[in-house]
């Protein structure tokens, strides 16, 4: 059986933390890294039914979309939900592990599997992950201390190319410096000039790994006042992104396609909502799981005849719509995103076929009905 740090460092393979947003919270919120991991359950919420569902079925670990602590607490306590959803969790042992913005943003996430449901092929991001930059350390140490300099760094984050890890290119030459009177010089004397045989040591890292990459420098290396440069990378063309457009095989109505959405989504009390020429021709659509009406714009940008997303409003639907966009539709949050959870279970089984991996029945979207007149 794989230990949890096994599982955790497969599921950042599928989807690295560092496609997450600046301001979410993704990874292990409680476990124990090297406990073993026999049963996995999914949901996409982090809430008491959902720990209690997983508790019942004997998880080791429960994995979701939503993180459990993206504000700050300052208590842990019975008397806040959160608070009881983690005492729970770590009287009985069970692990929590979230996947959020980055799991919108890789392929195999929340995303893809939105477009896959409404049957769309062909598909690329609506919003390219253009923001996840690469960068360079540069760094000069002494040629014996090389390696362990390398070791630090991997540890960090750095040197992570495509399935390989620990990349790393070394040069050698020789650094001088002269060490001032307060300095206190693991190599030379104060006052004098000195001459060192050193390894120029160059690894990339994901920029938002830089603060945790630079420390891991600091502590590791020898001398008292490390020589390094950090270098911006061009991004390169990358098929992540948030959202995906894709194409209908066949176009069909508006009123068609919201009733292809509703047959091929898990049902909740919101139902679909639609905006639009109910007769007009749908071909190309943009789809973005969750929250979406900070993209309107670029589902116009993108010429796309409709756009599925959820936790549209009423002023930014209506002035959208009567600015040409496209049609919208409103499949609500926890529909459009949960169909990613049996896409997440079979990977999983895939890679661990000794693991039992459920997925959640509970709906958790907290809105509990629609009613009319």
């Amino acid at each position: 059986m794989p230990t949890l740090r096994e599982v955790t460092d497969y599921l950042d393979e599928l989807y690295p933390p560092a496609l997450a947003e600046s301001w979410d919270s993704v990874g292990l919120i409680a476990g124990d890294p090297e406990q073993t991991v026999q049963r996995i359950h999914l949901a996409l919420d982090p809430t008491e039914e959902t720990v209690n569902e997983a508790i019942a079925r004997n998880a080791d670990l429960l994995l979701t979309h939503h993180p459990l602590l993206l504000k700050g607490i300052h208590a842990v306590t019975s008397q806040t939900s959160k608070g009881r959803t983690l005492r729970t969790a770590i009287a009985e042992d069970l692990a929590i592990f979230n996947a959020h913005t980055n799991a919108d943003r890789a392929r195999h996430g929340v995303n893809d599997a939105l477009a896959d449901a409404l049957g769309l092929t062909d598909t690329r991001p609506l919003v390219p992950a253009d923001e996840l930059r690469l960068e360079k350390v540069v760094v000069f140490v002494p040629s014996e201390s090389e390696q362990a300099l390398i070791d630090a760094l991997a540890e960090a984050g750095a040197g992570e190319v495509g399935d390989y890890s620990r990349c790393a290119f070394i040069s050698t030459g020789t650094g001088t410096f002269i060490p001032g009177e307060s300095a206190n010089p693991t190599v030379g004397t104060r006052g004098a000039a000195e001459q060192v045989a050193e390894s120029r040591i160059e690894m990339v890292y994901a920029a938002p790994l830089r603060r945790g990459v630079l420390a891991a420098l600091r502590a590791s290396h020898p001398y008292e006042e490390p020589a390094y440069d950090v270098l911006a990378l061009q991004p390169l063309p990358t098929d992540q992104g948030l959202g995906r457009i894709g194409t209908l095989s066949t176009p069909v109505s508006l009123e068609e396609f919201g009733v292809r959405i509703a047959n091929a989504l898990p049902a909740a009390p919101v139902g679909i909502r639609i905006a639009g020429d109910l007769e007009r021709e749908v071909r190309t659509v943009a789809v973005l799981g969750g929250a979406g009406d900070g993209h309107l714009e670029d589902a116009t940008r993108a010429g796309v005849d409709a756009y599925v997303t959820a936790d549209l409003r009423h002023h930014p639907a209506g002035e959208h719509l009567a600015e040409g966009g496209p049609a919208l539709i409103d499949a609500g949050h926890w529909a459009s995103e949960s169909v990613w959870l049996p896409v997440l279970a079979d990977l999983l089984r895939e890679q661990y076929a000794d693991l039992t991996v459920t997925v959640s029945e509970l709906v958790t979207d907290p809105w509990a009905a629609v009613l009319s007149r």
